[in-house]
């Protein structure tokens, strides 16, 4: 890798930048095969991949045989160990279930959020020489506990139109709903519109080279929603005089042999470290079967030195590295500085390869930059989060002023008579209740003094009392019941008119 020793800020920048394909020729690319594709369906996407992938191919969809006569090929110790892949991660996206807590924001207010899954997701699978079934289990476990519907996959077909069959075990082991061997910006394209063949999704996922990246942002203009931006592999590696050389060298090697288009960067306060690190590239390059691929991203690849640790850090936060490595004595505490990346591996036994398959935590990262603004694939992402309120009466006082204030002012009346209306109704319905309440409590005094009229009218007929007080104690009790016959509630008008009434009457 070049060296770079104790960059200017002015040139920290230019360091950053990762190797790209210019923006506008590839958004020409995508935009090209979307419209044929939307015009053409299956017969444009089936162009495509003869072009691309499969130059026989006839059929997208992975029929059943197949998938079943895959579990056959896949060697049982491998099976064991996707089982425990899919255990951990489960374990890890389940203790990311939230229970619902409602808020009471003012009297009578109460708001709380309730997750929802995504009906349909769509997951591109890179395929190729380095076919990732590890992402299978990374996006199809989440995505079950999530509770969607339907997930569709698409991923391509090698030189002879076949599937590696660990994807396809790995997805039906999963649920994958159906299976289309399709790659590249055809298969983005596929699930954002819709096929006869292939199902148009709500959300798409899964990492992929710059084609695919840039196909997932068009996707987007579209109507379809996207995990993230997720494009060629990289890793941030801060290595002190503490690291082991030999460990260092083989987890940068280890993003390095993803693509010529992925970007590794060490990052270091002592120039021994970088050396010896250098070295081991050399040595452990030679051994591997991806050489080429490694060697033609180490070209676009750096060391870089600072003069401390906290320069590597405030390098490393404004670079936003997909995978960042605490290669340090404290790691834990110099990760406490850490501000942007998209997941960290801390201390010297932590590597990054852990994560990418069997540690538990996602390994779709945001990539090119994005860690800045975006997080990771959680639980979060194949759910929609709603949210609830409801206003008692009690609520529509609370907050029912401050409601017509607000939307005064911004001029939009009719949000503002649809507080005013509920005020108005409150209003009357607690009026009502008050003078019906007043009016009992007139009667239950009335009442009293009758009892009490009869206890001094002793020997001055008392049974002619008792037949009044009888008598007064049943009109009393038929009002009540022609009062309690009659509604209880009485909007705005009606109370006006009510009171208006009474006026003329002459009754207060």
């Amino acid at each position: 890798m070049k060296t770079i020793s104790n960059p200017s800020q002015s040139k920290r920048k230019k360091l950053a930048e990762r190797p790209m394909i210019r923006q506008r020729k590839l958004m020409n690319i995508v935009e090209k095969i979307f419209y044929n594709i939307h015009r053409k369906g299956d017969k444009a996407v089936l162009t495509y991949s003869r072009q691309f992938d499969w130059p026989a191919q006839e059929t997208l969809e992975v029929d059943r045989e197949t998938i079943e006569q895959a579990a056959g090929l896949v060697p049982e110790r491998l099976k064991q160990a996707i089982a425990m892949a899919r255990k951990n991660i489960e374990t890890f996206h389940r203790s990311q279930q939230e229970e619902t807590r409602k808020v009471e924001t003012a009297p009578g207010v109460f708001c709380w959020r309730e997750s929802r899954p995504i009906s349909r997701i769509g997951i591109y699978v890179p395929g190729g020489t380095a076919p990732l079934f590890s992402t299978v289990l990374m996006l199809t476990v989440p995505a079950k506990i999530a509770g969607c519907g339907e997930i569709i996959l698409c991923t391509p077909p090698d030189e002879e139109g076949k599937i590696h069959p660990a994807i396809l075990y790995a997805a039906a082991l999963t649920g994958v709903t159906k299976i289309f061997a399709v790659g590249g910006i055809q298969a983005i394209g596929a699930m954002a519109f819709g096929t006869e063949s292939i199902p148009k999704v709500d959300k798409l996922f899964g990492p992929g080279n710059q084609y695919v990246m840039a196909a997932k942002r068009s996707a987007q203009y579209y109507g379809t929603a996207i995990d993230m931006p997720a494009g060629p592999s990289e890793l941030l590696v801060i290595a002190d005089h503490t690291s082991n050389p030999a460990f260092v060298a083989a987890d940068l090697l280890s993003q390095a042999e993803h693509g010529p288009d992925s970007q590794v960067i060490l990052l270091s306060d002592n120039k021994k470290v970088i050396k010896a690190v250098n070295k081991e590239l050399d040595v452990q390059l030679e051994n591997l079967p991806r050489k080429e691929i490694a060697s033609r991203a180490l070209k676009n690849s750096k060391a870089i030195l600072f003069k401390d640790l906290d320069e590597c850090i405030d390098f490393s936060n404004f670079y936003a590295p997909e995978h960042l490595i605490l290669a340090t004595e404290n790691p834990v505490l110099l990760s406490r500085d850490v501000t942007t990346a998209g997941s960290v591996f801390l201390g010297h036994y932590s590597c990054e390869s852990a994560g990418d398959y069997a540690s538990g935590t996602n390994h779709t990262l945001p990539t090119s930059g994005h860690a800045a603004a975006y997080s990771g694939v959680s639980l979060d992402s194949f759910v929609k989060k709603i949210t609830f309120q409801q206003l008692t009466e009690e609520g529509v006082t609370s907050i029912g002023n401050t409601v017509e204030i607000m939307a005064e002012e911004e001029q939009l009346i009719a949000h503002k008579n649809a507080m005013t209306l509920r005020l108005g109704a409150v209003k009357a319905r607690q009026i009502t209740l008050t003078g019906y309440t007043q009016e009992q409590e007139k009667e239950q005094e009335q009442e009293q003094g009758q009892e009490q009229g009869q206890g001094q009218g002793q020997g001055q007929g008392q049974g002619q009392g008792q037949e009044q007080g009888q008598e007064q104690k049943q009109e009393i009790q038929q009002e009540e019941s022609q009062a309690s016959s009659q509604s209880e509630w009485y909007d705005a008008e009606e109370l006006t008119q009510k009171e208006h009434q009474e006026d003329e009457n002459g009754e207060i």
